[in-house]
C-alpha cells in the first residue's frame, strides 16, 4: 500500500475508534433507540439522493438494514446506554470475527482452519477475561447487549458477503435507509414518545455533533473510504487495519472520558486482538518452481529497470 494509503486506512480506524466515545457524550443528550435513527436517518439524506440507484438486490438491503441497523446498533447503543463504557464496547465488538466465522461454517459451509479455530478459542478467552473485568466493575446486562450487537455484526458480514456490493458507499447509504422507521417505532415503544421529545427539544451543539460525527463521520466517511481501499487492494491487506479500532476506542475513551483501563482490561484487550488477527490469517504455500527455472535470475520488476 502506498503510505497515503496507508494513512487513510489508520484515519478510518481513528474514526470508527473515536465514534464510541462519541456515542457515549451522544447517550447524555439522547435516548439509544432515537439516537441510533437519527445517525441513520442523517447518513441516509441528503445523501441517498447523489450516490444513485442501488446496485444490489433490495432483499440485500434490507437484510443488512435489518441486521447491521436495528439489531446491531439497536443493542449496542442500549447496551452501552446501560453502562457498557465505549473503550470495552470498541474492545468487545471485535468478537464479531469469531461469529462471522461460525455462522459462515453453519450457513456456508465455510471450514475454519486449525489456525483459525485456535484464533477463536484465544478471542473467546479474551472475552471471558473482560466479563470478569466487567463484572466486577459494571453491569453484566450492558456486556451480554453488546456481545449480541457483536453476533448480529456477524449476521450482517454474511449478508453483505452474499450480496456482493460493488460499490460500498452506495451500499452503505442505501442500507441507511433501512433502520429508520423500525428504529423510530422502537423508540416510541419502549422509551416512550416524551424522552424522545425532550430530547429534540433540548438540542444543543454537542448533540447535533454527535450525530454529525457518527452519520457522516464513522457512516458515510468511514465506509466510504473504507470500500475506495478495498478496490484498489486485497482484502487480507486491509482488513488486518480494523484491529486499531479498540485501540483507538480505548485510548480516546480514557484520554476524553476518564475511563479506566484495569489489568485485567488489558489482558482482555491482548488475548480479544491476538486471537482475532490469528483468526484472520491465511497462510497460503508458495507456488512450485519448475526446475528449468530454478536456476534462472529472476526478470526485475519494472521499478527496478
Amino acid at each position: 500500500m502506498r503510505p497515503s494509503h496507508v494513512l487513510l486506512a489508520v484515519l478510518v480506524t481513528a474514526v470508527w475508534g473515536v465514534n464510541f466515545t462519541v456515542i457515549e457524550v451522544g447517550l447524555d443528550h439522547f435516548p439509544p433507540l432515537l439516537f441510533s435513527a437519527l445517525r441513520f436517518l442523517v447518513a441516509a439524506l441528503p445523501a441517498v439522493f447523489l450516490v444513485g440507484r442501488p446496485k444490489v438486490a433490495w432483499k440485500w438491503i434490507v437484510g443488512v438494514g435489518l441486521a447491521l441497523g436495528v439489531a446491531k446498533f439497536g443493542l449496542l447503543f442500549v447496551g452501552m446506554d446501560a453502562g457498557m463504557p465505549g473503550g470495552l464496547s470498541s474492545l468487545v465488538l471485535q468478537i464479531q470475527a469469531v461469529f462471522t466465522a461460525l455462522f459462515a461454517f453453519a450457513l456456508l459451509g465455510e471450514r475454519p482452519t486449525r489456525v483459525r479455530l485456535l484464533g477463536m478459542a484465544v478471542a473467546l478467552a479474551g472475552i471471558g477475561v473482560a466479563a470478569v473485568d466487567e463484572g466486577t466493575s459494571g453491569p453484566l446486562a450492558g456486556f451480554a447487549l453488546v456481545v449480541a450487537a457483536a453476533a448480529c455484526w456477524g449476521v450482517s458480514n454474511i449478508l453483505t458477503r452474499k450480496a456482493a456490493p460493488p460499490d460500498a458507499l452506495n451500499f452503505m447509504i442505501w442500507v441507511s435507509t433501512v433502520p429508520v422507521l423500525p428504529l423510530l417505532a422502537l423508540s416510541l415503544l419502549l422509551e416512550g414518545p416524551s424522552a424522545g421529545l425532550d430530547a429534540l427539544r433540548g438540542l444543543d451543539w454537542p448533540g447535533v455533533g454527535t450525530v454529525l460525527f457518527v452519520a457522516w463521520g464513522a457512516t458515510v466517511f468511514g465506509f466510504g473510504a473504507w470500500g475506495w481501499l478495498l478496490r484498489r487492494h486485497p482484502a487480507s491487506t486491509v482488513a488486518p487495519f480494523s484491529l486499531l479500532v479498540p485501540v483507538f476506542g480505548m485510548s480516546s475513551a480514557a484520554l476524553f472520558l476518564g475511563e479506566s483501563v484495569t489489568p485485567l482490561r488489558w489482558c482482555a484487550a491482548a488475548l480479544l486482538v491476538g486471537g482475532v488477527a490469528l483468526a484472520s490469517v491465511t497462510f497460503r504455500r508458495p507456488a512450485a518452481v519448475p526446475a528449468h527455472r530454478a536456476e534462472t535470475p529472476a526478470e526485475p520488476s519494472p521499478a527496478a529497470r
